[in-house]
C-alpha cells in the first residue's frame, strides 16, 4: 500500500511539471512559436521554481521552518531567490542578448521600472516557495493524524481486551462458587454444573478472543448459562427467558449481555423469599434490545462479596464498542431491578 502510494505521488509530480512545461504550447496552440523567448521566460524561470520547491520541500522544511528557525529559513531563501534571479539575468545577457536588449536599455536608466522588475522576479518565485510549504505541510498534518488514529485504535483494543481477560475470571469464579453450593446438597447436579461450565469456558476462550460473534452463538452461549444457573435456584425462583428462534444475521460484540444475566442471578435469587428472572431479547432490523428483570434484594452494605465490575465492566466497553449506538438503563421498580440495552449493529 505504501509503494503504490508513493508511485501515485511520483506520477502526479511528474505529470504536474509536464503540464507546466507543455503551457507555451498549450496556451498558443497554432500559432508560430520563438523558441528562444520560450526558454528564457518561460522555462528557465520554470527549472529554478522546480528546485526551489523540492530543495524547500526535501531539506530546508523539515531542518528549519518545522523546528521554528523561520529567520534561517527565510533567509535562506531570500539568498537562493536571489541568485536564482541573478544567474537568469547571467543566462539572459550571454545567450538571448536580442531578446533582452531593450530590457537592458531600460535598467541602465534605472529607476522605478527596474524595481518593480525586481519586485515581480521576487513575487514569482514566492508561488513554489509557499506551495511546497503547503504540501509538506498537509503532508505532515495527514501522518500525525493517521498515528493519532494508529495510536487511539491501539489504546481501544487494549482496554478492550483487558476489559474481556477481566470479565473471563469473574464469570468464572462466581460460577464456581454456584458449583460450589452444589456439591454437598446435590452432588450429581454439581457434576453436571461442572461439565456445562466447562462448555461455557471452552466458548469465552476459543471463540470470543474476535471483534463480533454472530447473535446466535450468543444467544445459545447464554441459554447454557441460564440453565447452568437454574441448577442452584429453589423451586422459590422463577426462571423464564425469550430469545430470537430465526437466524438474525446479526453480530455483535462477544459477551456484552452476560454480566447482566450473572448479576440477575446474583441479586435476584432468595433461599427463603419468592422470587423471579425474566429475560427477553428481541430483534428489530439491526437493533437489539434485551430486557431484564429481577426480584431486587439489595446487598448489604456490610456484604464485601463480590468484585463489582460486571454492571462497570458493561458501561465501559459500550462506550469503546458502540459510541452514540446504545441505550444502557437500570432502575428499580415494583421492588424489581429493571436493566435495559438496547444496541444498534450497524
Amino acid at each position: 500500500m505504501m509503494l503504490k502510494n508513493k508511485n501515485i505521488t511520483l506520477l502526479s509530480h511528474i505529470l504536474v511539471w509536464f503540464v507546466l512545461f507543455s503551457m507555451p504550447y498549450l496556451l498558443s496552440y497554432g500559432q508560430e512559436q520563438e523558441i528562444n523567448r520560450v526558454v528564457i521566460h518561460f522555462w528557465t524561470p520554470l527549472v529554478f521554481s522546480a528546485i526551489l520547491f523540492y530543495f524547500n520541500y526535501f531539506v530546508l522544511i523539515d531542518k528549519f521552518l518545522f523546528p521554528k528557525k523561520t529567520i534561517w529559513f527565510v533567509g535562506i531563501n531570500i539568498i537562493i531567490i536571489s541568485f536564482f534571479i541573478f544567474c537568469k539575468e547571467t543566462i539572459e545577457a550571454t545567450f538571448f542578448e536580442e531578446l533582452t536588449k531593450n530590457r537592458v536599455n531600460t535598467k541602465e536608466g534605472g529607476g522605478p521600472r527596474f524595481k518593480m522588475f525586481i519586485y515581480v522576479q521576487m513575487v514569482s518565485y514566492m508561488a513554489p516557495l509557499l506551495f511546497s510549504i503547503a504540501v509538506k505541510t498537509t503532508k505532515r498534518w495527514v501522518k500525525t493524524e493517521a498515528e493519532r488514529k494508529e495510536a487511539a485504535n491501539f489504546k481501544l483494543k487494549s482496554e478492550l481486551q483487558h476489559l474481556h481477560y477481566q470479565l473471563q475470571p469473574h464469570f468464572f469464579f462466581n460460577s464456581l462458587n454456584n458449583i460450589y453450593a452444589m456439591v454437598d446438597v446435590s452432588p450429581d447436579e454439581a457434576k453436571t454444573a461442572i461439565h456445562s461450565l466447562s462448555k461455557l469456558m471452552r466458548y469465552m476462550l476459543y471463540e470470543t478472543n474476535v471483534e463480533q460473534v454472530s447473535l446466535s452463538k450468543e444467544i445459545d452461549f447464554m441459554k447454557k448459562y441460564i440453565e447452568l444457573m437454574k441448577l442452584r435456584v429453589s423451586h422459590k425462583t422463577t426462571v423464564n427467558y425469550s430469545f430470537p428462534t430465526t437466524e438474525t444475521g446479526i453480530k455483535i460484540a462477544p459477551l456484552l449481555f452476560i454480566s447482566l444475566i450473572e448479576n440477575a442471578f446474583k441479586h435476584g435469587v432468595s433461599a427463603s423469599k419468592d422470587s423471579s428472572i425474566n429475560i427477553q431479547m428481541s430483534c428489530t432490523n439491526n437493533k437489539v434490545l434485551f430486557t431484564i428483570v429481577n426480584t431486587n434484594f439489595p446487598k448489604k452494605t456490610d456484604d464485601k462479596s463480590g468484585s463489582g465490575i460486571g454492571l462497570p465492566n458493561i458501561e465501559k466497553r459500550l462506550q469503546l464498542l458502540y459510541p452514540n449506538k446504545h441505550l444502557f438503563t437500570t432502575s428499580v421498580e415494583d421492588n424489581n431491578f429493571v436493566a435495559q440495552l438496547e444496541i444498534e449493529t450497524s
